[in-house]
């Protein structure tokens, strides 16, 4: 199984500005004076192995989209805005033979629907869309986002074949080769996590999802849910102390809570996800080392949680 990210942001995309490519390349110069950078080899070497990912990179400025290669089919967790730069993907793998895709919904908010309309196998015909999620609404979503005056092309225009998908949590769903299990979490309008297995291997989406840390009955059915698991992608939009005051009830989580959940759940990797579309990449690598940080200082005797922060293009073997 292979977990790869097409779009990682919260609520809304972002770009990167003139601003903040201005700034890396000072730092980059800055960090550069004195160095022999006389050959490819030399400056490579720089920015690949000495500058830090928020400098040399960027985490992006997609809406959430995430795929799954190993299934039987193509899987794909949201349909935020990175949907678009995937659809050219998965068209180039199909090579032009029709191809049945399964789009696991978190939930119907914008910023998790909107790269819907630009996912070109939606207009190729003999392509079948499943749209899977577990809101009564789910069909009304996509059609209505599609209505005018909010689109020029009508969801009936559509000429792959789509179908919905309601389906209901807590109960075990095969479907493209992989065991599929969703949960109800805490958001507005609802939200539900989904949980992937295959030979063995298990990959927990877990987006827009806030916990509340002294439900103990909660706490301790998320640690199930999260049990054993290889990859754990979790909403790590907040930090904690906003998450506990002034955006409590916003329906979103930290970092920290995170760490704290999959410690208890024995999972092996934890990637921080749904970023906070205010923060830029040194915001979100600093998130990162402190992420670190803290499971380590509280990893006791439990085994190490690996902690990545997800980024547009982000590939994770399980």
């Amino acid at each position: 199984m292979l977990v790869r990210f097409w779009g990682t942001r919260g609520s809304v995309p972002v770009s990167v500005t003139h601003a903040d490519i201005r700034a890396k390349l000072i730092a980059a110069l800055a960090g550069a004076a004195g160095r022999d950078l006389s050959e490819r080899g030399l400056i490579e070497a720089y920015v690949d192995g000495e500058l830090g990912f928020d400098v040399a990179g960027t985490f992006g400025g997609h809406s959430s989209c995430v795929q799954i290669e190993g299934a039987d089919e193509a899987v794909i967790c949201d349909m935020g805005s990175g949907a678009r730069p995937l659809a050219g993907h998965l068209l180039a793998r199909a090579g032009g033979k029709p191809r049945t895709y399964h789009v696991f919904m978190s939930h119907l908010h914008w910023d998790h629907i909107m790269g819907f309309p630009f996912f070109t196998p939606v207009y190729i015909p003999g392509n079948r869309i499943v749209i899977h999620g577990c809101h009564a609404e789910l069909e009304l979503a996509f059609r209505r986002q599609q209505a005018a005056p909010c689109f020029p092309v009508g969801f009936d225009q559509l000429a792959a074949t789509i179908e919905f998908d309601v389906m209901t949590p807590g109960r075990r769903y095969d479907i493209a080769g992989l065991a599929v299990t969703a949960k109800k979490q805490r958001h507005a309008g609802d939200s539900y996590g989904w949980r992937f297995e295959r030979d063995g291997r298990s990959f927990v989406y877990t987006t827009d999802s806030e916990h509340a840390l002294g439900d103990a009955g909660e706490r301790d059915a998320f640690v199930d849910f999260f049990r054993g698991a290889d990859l754990v992608a979790f909403d790590a939009m907040y930090s904690l102390a906003d998450a506990i005051s002034v955006k409590a009830d916003w329906g979103h989580s930290s970092n920290i809570v995170g760490v704290e959940l999959c410690q208890l759940a024995g999972t092996r990797r934890l990637c921080l996800f749904h970023h906070e579309p205010a923060h830029d990449d040194a915001q979100i690598a600093r998130t990162l080392a402190e992420t670190r940080r803290f499971e380590e200082i509280t990893r006791e005797d439990r085994q190490p949680l690996d902690v990545s922060a997800a980024y547009d293009g982000l590939e994770i073997a399980l």
